[in-house]
């Protein structure tokens, strides 16, 4: 089977991916986290104004298979939550890269250990 890994994003072994960019960026959970847990049934993210550190808890993914901490690619300041994810929880399924991100953040730092697009694709073959 065949995942999509955008070469626009960074991602963690645990397999959440991240923008790369400068400025706010978003992050979210790649098409094969979201193929491995089945159908995602709740989300519980932080706050807006929370501060994150790279590689910390930042929340849960809840499908019918399974609940799975969600892991911060970077660190800094949570400016965005994606709302939409309170009534529509598969969005994660549905568009994981698009309307599924589930936060935006003001980067401080970025985590030493994020994977490129080729190597994420390794790991997951």
């Amino acid at each position: 089977m065949s995942f999509d890994v955008p070469d626009d994003r960074k991602y963690l072994e645990s397999h959440e991916w991240v923008e790369d960019g400068d400025g706010p960026v978003k992050i979210g959970i790649s098409d094969f986290a979201q193929d491995e847990l089945g159908d995602v049934v709740f989300v519980e993210l932080p706050g807006e104004g929370d501060d994150l550190a790279a590689g910390e808890e930042f929340g849960v993914v809840e499908s019918i298979k399974a609940v799975s901490d969600l892991y911060s690619p970077v660190s800094g300041e949570v400016v965005a939550v994606n709302d939409a994810l309170e009534s529509q929880p598969e969005l994660v399924n549905d568009d994981p890269f698009g309307d599924g991100w589930m936060i935006e953040v003001e980067v401080s730092e970025e985590n030493g250990d994020l994977l490129s697009a080729d190597d994420y694709r390794e790991q997951i073959e």
